[in-house]
């Protein structure tokens, strides 16, 4: 079963979880900037948990179905359309053969994930189908979608008819203004009290300056002790990082392994679909929590993946 790219859209490309095991080599995890609704999507397309999906940046694409398929829409809504009718997001449908999927600009959230029942089947990079531009790895020839591009699905049995729709309560509502609870440190030390303050009691807007790599945020300056160079150590997803500009850079899906600025905190992990989510001129704000609170929080959305797997279950057949 094949899909084809009319139209890539802005900025679309395969991406799974990432591959792991590799960042002591200088080698990013990549993968998908909103974890939640990549795995909302293959949940809802009766997939696995790590199965290959197309991450749509700010507009939408266009594919040709000339196989019937079964797919599920989440994350950002871009206004799809199957054959010029409106689509759910939030849900997996079945597509019939000879039909066009449509997507336009995004009007609450960024990012939109299409997923395939059966998944994407494109050959793994160290582990992994993601596509990490800066290296030209994974994905299709490393890069971003392009027009005349075609997506090989796995094979499945027989297709689902049913709409499979996730629960309202499990949709997330994308605002313009997020609040992003962080850990502090591990080089909080390193700041002012009145630096700390400054960075958890005043907004920041994004710049136009994010991508996949990191976040850079505009506002008022986080103050230093005595400079934001340290020895460069680990970076990871979440790491704040202050430079001497004194204003924050959130590392994202694609950030380097190491960095030799000051991290004055790290947001917590199911924060950062928040994060993936926000345009430029978007508004963020930080709130300190604590580990028992991520862990809590982490939980949670465990929590939410195993109610829609099992809301899933009773709609279509068995995950592929």
């Amino acid at each position: 079963m094949v899909c084809t790219v009319i139209d890539p859209g802005t900025l679309s490309t395969i991406q799974d979880k990432g591959r792991t095991g590799y960042r002591a080599f200088g080698m990013p995890v990549s993968g998908v900037m909103d974890r939640y609704a990549f795995t909302m999507a293959n949940i809802l397309a009766g997939n696995s948990g790590n199965a290959a999906v197309v991450e749509m940046t700010m507009r939408g694409g266009r594919f040709r179905f000339p196989n019937e398929a079964y797919i599920a829409v989440c994350g950002a809504d871009m206004q799809g359309k199957l054959n010029g009718e409106k689509i759910k997001n939030w849900s997996g449908f079945h597509v019939p053969a000879a039909s066009v999927l449509a997507f336009g600009y995004a009007i609450s959230g960024c990012r939109t994930y299409l997923a395939f029942r059966g998944g994407i089947a494109v050959p793994q990079a160290m582990g992994s189908r993601s596509t990490y531009l800066r290296a030209k790895l994974g994905g299709i020839e490393g890069r971003a979608l392009q027009s005349e591009d075609v997506l090989e699905v796995a094979r499945t049995e027989a297709l689902p008819r049913e709409l499979n729709e996730l629960a309202y309560s499990l949709a997330p509502r994308y605002a313009n203004d997020p609040q992003l609870r962080v850990i502090l440190g591990p080089q909080d030390d390193l700041f002012t009290e009145y630096g700390i303050a400054t960075f958890l009691n005043r907004a920041y807007t994004v710049s136009h300056r994010n991508d996949r790599m990191a976040y850079l945020l505009e506002g008022p300056m986080v103050a230093h002790k005595t400079g934001a160079d340290i020895v460069s150590d680990a970076l990871c997803p979440g790491a704040v990082q202050i430079p001497g500009s004194g204003t924050p850079i959130i590392m994202m899906a694609d950030c380097q392994t190491t960095g030799g600025y000051a991290k004055i905190a790290t947001v917590i992990s199911p924060d950062l679909a928040k994060l993936a989510q926000a345009k430029a001129d978007d508004t963020v704000r930080f709130i300190s929590c604590s580990d028992a609170e991520a862990v809590a929080a982490l939980m949670t959305e465990k929590k939410c993946y195993e109610q829609a797997s099992s809301v899933s279950l009773t709609k279509i057949n068995a995950p592929v």
